[in-house]
This record gives C-alpha cells, structure tokens and sequence, in this order.
C-alpha cells in the first residue's frame, strides 16, 4: 500500500474527529481536504463510511456510563431514563425524514467545494449573531430538557444536511436560542450525533453495498482509527472549552477557512 495514500487516509481520519463534534463542518472540512490532495480511496463512500464510524464510537466510549445507565434504566422502566431516551427519539425525527427524502439531492447538487466555502462564512456569522443575542439559560441540564424542546433542536440539527453548516453547530446554536445552556446544548448535540451519524452510517452502507469489499481494508483501517482515536480528545475536551471561551472562537476560524478556500478555488479555477 502506497505510504502516502496511507497519511492522506490518517489525515482525514483525524479531520473526521476533530470536526464531528465542534461547530465547523467535518463534512465541510472533508470536501475541500479530499479536493485539495486529489484523495483516491476505496470505491463509492466506503472509506467516509468508516471514518465516520470511528468519530461515532468515540463518543460512545467517553459517554459509555451515561449510556450504559440510561439502557439499565429503561429495563427498570426509570421515568428519566425513559425521558432522555424519548427526547433523543423525538429530535432525531427531522434529519430521519429529511436525510430519506433529500439524501440523494444533497449529495448530487450540494456537495461542492463552493456551497462549503458559502456556508462556513454564513454559518459563522449566525454563531457570532447567537451568542450575542441568546436568551436567559432556562435549561441548565440536558435531563431539564422536555420533548417539544428536543423536537425544535431536531429541526435545526436538520439544516446542517447542507454541506459547510454543521450538524453539531447547528444542533447547539438552536438549543443556546432556545434556552439551553453551552454545556447542556453541547452534551445534547453529543448524544443526538449518536442515532443521527449511526443512521446516516447505516443508509450510507446500505446505498454503497455493492463497493464493500476486502480491498483497501488498511486505508479504512488507518482512518478509522485516526478518527476514533482524534473524536475522543475532541469530547473530552469541547464541554470545558465552551464553557470559558464560547463559540466565537470556532465562528473566527470558519471565517479564516471559508476566506482562504475561496481564495484557493478562485486561484484554481483561473
């Protein structure tokens, strides 16, 4: 296996985990890494597939106890338990529908390097708007959250289906405006990218079942682990950030990328 195809592969891997889960755009920041070092991997969205997979386990495994709690207490019918659950459900419900009916259409038309570019300027510009202006927190905890609360934070982690928003900046900025507080939108944001990127993971496989094969198993090995390994320092890490700093850091960044890609494509293109 060619070395260099192997550290493009650990690069996105670890892209993939960096990104996941901080309000900037993996997806994004895929699209214009995989223009720009002229990426060849495996057929069809196999190897994306599994990188993706990798940033989802890794929140499993940081969040292990929650989640091990929360499946023990639904077997002891625990009311908060049965809460959280139901509330993961309900907000998970728009990108569900959505992501069925639009999946094709979005990856067809809006996977470019130019709606990215668009998108991760207007996208941080909102984040700069919201955090300035977001109301009082009225939930402090994400178990303070009710359905019809997670339902609306599942509309605007729908938005993020555009290429360059965000799922997880989407999903938090929603739930800042609607009364959370950064660490609980952010745990939310956490545990909702659990059925979203499971579901979108699985729909992937299932659309790309005839590229799997034994073939290039170490590039997806390679990236898979970068993302897995990447995803967990990102989680641990992000809640504790937020927390001091906010979000307007991110929002400065999408500005910086969102300006230099333009700049790199215009250049490219003449």
């Amino acid at each position: 296996m060619d070395p260099v195809t192997l550290a493009k592969a650990a690069l996105l891997g670890v892209v993939e985990g960096l990104t996941e889960f901080i309000p900037v755009s993996s997806t994004g920041h895929l699209i214009l890494l995989v223009d720009l070092l002229g990426f060849q991997g495996p057929p069809g969205k196999v190897f994306e597939i599994a990188i993706q997979l990798g940033a989802i386990l890794a929140i499993c495994w940081v969040y292990r106890r929650r989640l091990v709690d929360t499946a023990a207490g639904l077997f002891r019918m625990d009311e908060p338990s049965w809460q959280f659950t139901y509330n993961i459900a309900v907000a998970f419900v728009p990108a569900l529908v959505l992501g069925v009916l639009l999946h094709g259409f979005i990856k067809r038309v809006l996977f470019s390097p130019w709606v990215v570019c668009a998108t991760l300027i207007l996208g941080a510009f909102a984040i700069i708007v919201i955090e300035r202006m977001r109301p009082a927190t009225r939930y402090a905890e994400v178990d303070q959250f009710r359905p019809w609360l997670a339902f609306r934070i599942g509309l605007c982690q729908a938005v993020a289906m555009i290429p360059g928003v965000s799922r997880s900046g989407a999903t938090i900025m929603g739930a800042l405006l609607l009364g959370a507080s950064r660490k609980a939108a952010t745990e939310f944001s956490f545990f909702l990218a659990i059925p979203t990127m499971l579901g979108a993971t699985v729909y992937d496989l299932y659309k790309n079942r005839d590229h799997l094969a034994g073939d290039d198993a170490l590039v997806i090995a390679v990236g898979f682990i970068a993302a897995f390994v990447s995803g967990m320092l990102v989680v641990r890490w992000l809640v504790g950030f937020v927390g001091r700093r906010g979000f307007v850091p991110f929002a400065l960044y999408r500005i910086a990328l969102g300006l230099a890609m333009l700049a790199v494509l215009i250049l490219r293109g003449g």
